[in-house]
């Protein structure tokens, strides 16, 4: 029975090791993570409490997790900025605590807290909040609840603090799918602490509705008390927010009126026009360990989420800091107000596209993180349990949308643009430079707008295709060097580079890193891509029959310089 028992673990060892690999190979990312799913039922073990002296299950377990979760042992160093060392971790003492498993508090005959816009607040609220966080503010640096750790957990997340379970891969929650949960389950408990300190079980933070007309100037109420932040740009205090924003070169809006409007069309293409896929407005799906990194944020998160951090922090400081740099972003108290928003925008890009469930994927639903309640009790909290607000007890007072139906025009005729573009293309052949405009920029910098002819695999696809793909421009292999902010922006078929925007059809979306370093040497090699959905575009552009299109990079920071990529293809996406 032994021999027997023996002879059938070395086969199965031996079918793993020949068909396996052989599997792999043909599945894409997300099958594989499926794959192992269906191994580890196989076997019968997705208890990770694994005995001490069972080395082998220990082993086998680090490389099946089905889960991205912290190393809360773990926490050490990290680069704030690429110049700057920090350590964000919390005393040594927190790593004792024993979790619990998240719970829904709310009950169905409770009154839902709502999310106000805090340019609409009335003085009884601010009060209400000003207690709250001067209270959180006089808290020892030994309370969880504290103001300076609930700062400092942004930094310990977003600067990959700390290593995943059972890998030496670091967690940034930053420029993949789970941005957005993570930032909804941060801003959750510090909620529910602020109301906890003033005894006031319906109290919900203000977001700052940044996308509203009446509401993109910067918020009156944290330049006052507790709200303050010496660490702003003042300049910005009285003007229009620029969602599309840079600090190194001037916008192309002349007045306030004009802001407004190239606002509102960045809005449109940021959540409709480029998003209509999930990892279009989500981000890239990011598996554990190194072989599960991806570096492709989603178009909000791109901006308005990193130009409005930039925004309103101060230009003098290196890199913007405190919003500017995501290390001490959470020093600002209206940080909390800026992601409220973005949280707003979730659901409202889930409502436009129809996506309740976003992303059905149990890496990404079972993901989780730990987080101090109002009660002093560590949390363990998953992707899927915030998926709904309203079980989570908050709502958000309804605003006006207005970039919804203002949907841009082309700059130009398309019949016109494309003579113009036809024309450019011919003299090019003529002085044998056209190959100066191949898509495949194997490492071309990124100093001066590149402008590449992208082919179409697909020009002609049938009404079932159009309506079930979403056609998506590419730009992949994006690497920086330094340690500056980078952006630029995306357009098709442009003509002519000057004096254009969001406000044009041609403005497919924008590319932008906040400075980031990472402890390990792996991470120097990481590059990043990113993906617009243009299928609107260029129906609106009259070339979604043709066989490729121009696509122009413009670079708006000086470290553009520092940037090289490798190139531009189309794909489609389901």
């Amino acid at each position: 029975m032994a021999t027997q028992k023996c002879n059938r673990v070395v086969s199965f060892a031996l079918f793993i090791a020949v068909a396996l690999p052989v599997t792999l190979f043909f599945l894409s990312t997300s099958d594989i993570w499926k794959l192992k799913g269906a191994i580890l039922n196989i076997v019968g073990s997705h208890d990770r409490k694994s005995s001490s002296n069972d080395n082998i299950t220990k082993i086998y377990m680090a490389n099946m997790t089905m889960e991205i979760s912290p190393n809360l042992t773990s926490c050490h160093d990290s680069y704030g900025r690429p110049d700057l060392l920090v350590n964000c971790c919390p005393p040594l003492s927190a790593t004792d605590d024993v979790a619990i498993d998240f719970q829904y508090i709310y009950s169905k005959s409770s009154k839902l807290r709502v999310r106000r816009s805090a340019h609409h607040l009335d003085t009884t609220y601010i009060a209400k909040y000003t207690k709250a966080l001067t209270i959180m503010k006089s808290l020892p640096y030994s309370d969880p609840r504290s103001f300076s750790r609930q700062a400092l957990l942004h930094c310990t997340f977003c600067t990959g603090a700390y290593d995943q379970k059972f890998s030496s891969a670091t967690i940034d929650i930053h420029r993949q799918w789970l941005f957005y949960p993570f930032h909804r389950m941060y801003l959750y408990f510090h909620e529910r602490i602020l109301a906890s300190l003033i005894d006031d079980d319906t109290f919900a933070l203000p977001f700052w509705n940044w996308d509203n007309p009446d509401s993109m100037i910067f918020p009156k109420m944290f330049l006052e008390g507790p709200f303050v932040d010496s660490q702003r740009e003042p300049s910005h205090f009285n003007k229009v927010v620029d969602l599309n924003y840079n600090s190194y070169t001037v916008g192309n809006a002349s007045g306030e009126q004009e802001q407004v409007d190239t606002n509102l069309a960045f809005m449109y293409n940021q959540v409709i026009a480029a998003a209509k896929k999930p990892e279009l407005f989500m981000g890239c799906p990011l598996y554990p360990g190194e072989d599960g990194y991806c570096d492709g944020p989603g178009t909000v998160e791109l901006a308005p989420h990193n130009t409005v951090h930039t925004w309103v922090g101060l230009s003098s400081n290196p890199h913007n800091e405190n919003m500017g740099a995501f290390y001490s972003a959470g020093w600002d108290p209206c940080f909390y107000s800026h992601h409220a928003n973005l949280d707003r925008i979730w659901d409202v890009w889930r409502d436009i596209h129809g996506m309740y469930l976003p992303i059905n994927d149990t890496v990404w639903l079972n993901s989780y993180f730990y987080f101090y309640n109002e009660n002093l009790q560590l949390v363990k909290i998953k992707v899927s349990d915030v998926l709904n607000t309203k079980e989570l007890g908050y709502t958000y007072e309804e605003t006006d949308l207005a970039w919804l139906n203002k949907r841009p025009k082309p700059f130009i005729s398309p019949k016109i643009a494309k003579h113009i573009l036809k024309t450019q293309e011919n003299y090019h052949k003529e002085t044998s430079r056209l190959h100066l405009f191949s898509n495949k920029l194997e490492g071309r910098s990124l100093k001066n707008p590149i402008k590449v002819k992208v082919p179409r695999p697909k020009p002609y696809r049938s009404k079932e295709e159009i309506k079930e793909e979403e056609e998506v421009l590419v730009v992949y292999g994006i690497k920086t060097k330094g340690d500056g902010i980078v952006k630029f922006d995306v357009y098709v078929n442009l003509v002519n580079e000057t004096n254009v925007g969001p406000t044009y059809r041609e403005f497919a979306g924008t590319f932008v890193r906040l400075p980031m370093k990472r402890i390990g040497a792996s991470n120097g090699n990481k590059k990043s891509r990113l993906k617009l959905g243009i299928s609107e575009l260029l129906r609106d552009l009259e070339a979604d029959r043709d066989e490729s299109i121009w696509v122009t990079l413009l670079p708006k920071t000086s470290s553009c310089a520092n940037t090289v990529i490798d190139g531009v293809r189309i794909d489609y996406m389901r």
